[in-house]
This record gives structure tokens, C-alpha cells and sequence, in this order.
């Protein structure tokens, strides 16, 4: 259903980007994925239309050359831009990163993002690739939809204190290893993803209120201080609290 990066083999880049145009328009119609790949400097080589949508653009090719740094808004383009130099410096795979996206102006989406690395018939690192899926619905047909709802449901009740997989496991009648893969399969997500998904949803809604301290904002979301909540915000949203404060306001 969506493009395979582990498919891609070995190539130039003008020779694999050259490929992709016979199927653009089927790039271009995955309206819930944003697809790219970027040359060895992090520009944009190829996008499909979806990013150029949501990056308020009307045509892909106006993103083409550029870094995100240029495309998206000051307090947190550098740091995607900086994701992919890691990518392609280190050529380790980044595998569904579940981050907060802001798109179309400042509107908070829910994505997972995959990015690898593209070598040359020598193995030399000439770009990368990668996709950014909006999170779908729960699949509510899976045959474990209704003990997985329940451990969801527990987890948004109580995610203000640690939760343990243990009790997740408790609830769901399953070992860790199966409720690892369930939760995969009907929310795409991992325990641990959900739990951190639930605790920001929290925390990105507390802090549109200027008034409230982010300490007090970090407790009521389970975080024990500071600065352990700063760094997990940071990590999904590629801002710190202060900032995406800013941002909405």
C-alpha cells in the first residue's frame, strides 16, 4: 500500500530519481503519506504532492533544492534538517519515529517517519528516503480490537503516574511479545509509543495555556521533573515546550 523503502537497490541517484517518474501520480494520490527523497547535501530531490500541500505549496517542484530548514518555520525546520544529516552521516535506518508534525499553517498531525539511507553501486551514501504516515483509525475489525481498546483506555486514564507493561499485559490477557504486536497491528504504535503519545497529546494541550508553569504541566502529564519531559517533547515534536508555546500562541 505504501512505497517500501527497503526495496530501493543500490543506484545513482539521477538514475533511481529518473524511475520515479512513471509513478509520481500514484506518489501523489497517498494523501495520508508524505514521500521524499534528498541528495547527500539534505535537499529535496524529489516530494510528493502531499508534502508540497502541507508545506502551503501549490506545485512539489517548488521544494525542490531545498532543505527542510528552509521550507519549514525557523523553530524546528533545523532540527529536521538535522535528522537527516544524521541519516546520512551515520547510515543507520530511522524506523517509525512517532513524531508531531505541524502542518498547514500550525496544525498538529500525528505521524510515524522512516528514513534511509541511499548508496551507489560502491556503497557510498548519495541521499536518502523517506516516508511520514499520518497515524489511521484503530482497526476495530482486528479479532484483539476490544482487549487492546481496553489497555488504550487505561493508559489515557493513567498515563499521570509510570505505567508498566506488566499491568498493560494484565489487562489484555497477553504476554509482552503479543501485546507488542497487536498494539502494532491496530494502532501502529508500540505500548511505549502510546503511552508517550498519550502523555504529549495531554501536554501540548495544557500549554496553550500561558499561564501554567511547564513544571506543573510536566507532572500532570508523568513526567518526574523538568527536564525529562522537556527532552521526550522535544524528541516527538522537534521543540521544546517553551517553543511549541510560542508557536501556538
Amino acid at each position: 500500500m505504501y512505497p517500501t523503502l527497503n526495496s530501493f537497490k543500490p543506484c545513482d541517484l539521477p538514475t533511481l530519481l529518473s524511475s520515479l517518474h512513471a509513478i509520481t501520480p500514484l506518489l501523489d494520490s497517498l494523501t495520508d503519506v508524505v514521500f521524499f527523497i534528498k541528495d547527500r547535501e539534505a535537499r529535496y530531490a524529489f516530494v510528493n504532492q502531499t508534502l508540497a500541500r502541507r508545506c502551503g505549496k501549490k506545485h512539489s517542484h517548488e521544494l525542490l533544492g531545498l532543505t527542510a530548514d528552509k521550507v519549514f518555520p525557523a523553530r524546528f525546520g533545523p532540527l529536521y534538517t538535522e535528522q537527516d544529516r544524521r541519516v546520512l552521516a551515520s547510515g543507520r535506518e530511522l524506523s517509525d519515529q512517532l513524531e508531531l508534525h505541524l502542518y498547514y499553517g500550525n496544525q498538529p498531525v500525528w505521524c510515524l517517519t522512516h528514513k534511509l539511507a541511499l548508496r551507489d553501486l560502491q556503497g557510498e551514501i548519495v541521499g536518502l528516503a523517506g516516508i511520514s504516515r499520518d497515524l489511521q483509525l484503530p482497526q476495530a475489525n482486528h479479532p484483539a480490537f476490544h482487549k487492546l481498546a481496553a489497555v488504550d483506555a487505561h493508559i489515557r486514564s493513567h498515563f499521570a503516574r509510570p505505567i508498566s507493561l506488566a499491568e498493560l499485559t494484565a489487562i489484555a490477557g497477553f504476554s509482552v511479545a503479543q501485546l507488542e504486536r497487536h498494539c502494532k497491528r491496530v494502532f501502529q504504535l508500540t505500548p511505549r509509543q502510546m503511552i508517550h503519545k498519550a502523555r504529549l497529546e495531554e501536554a501540548s494541550r495544557l500549554l496553550l495555556d500561558k499561564d501554567l508553569p511547564i513544571t506543573d504541566i510536566a507532572l500532570r502529564c508523568g513526567y518526574t521533573d523538568h527536564s525529562a519531559f522537556s527532552r521526550q517533547f522535544r524528541a516527538l515534536t522537534s521543540l521544546s515546550p517553551s517553543q511549541y508555546r510560542d508557536n501556538q500562541h
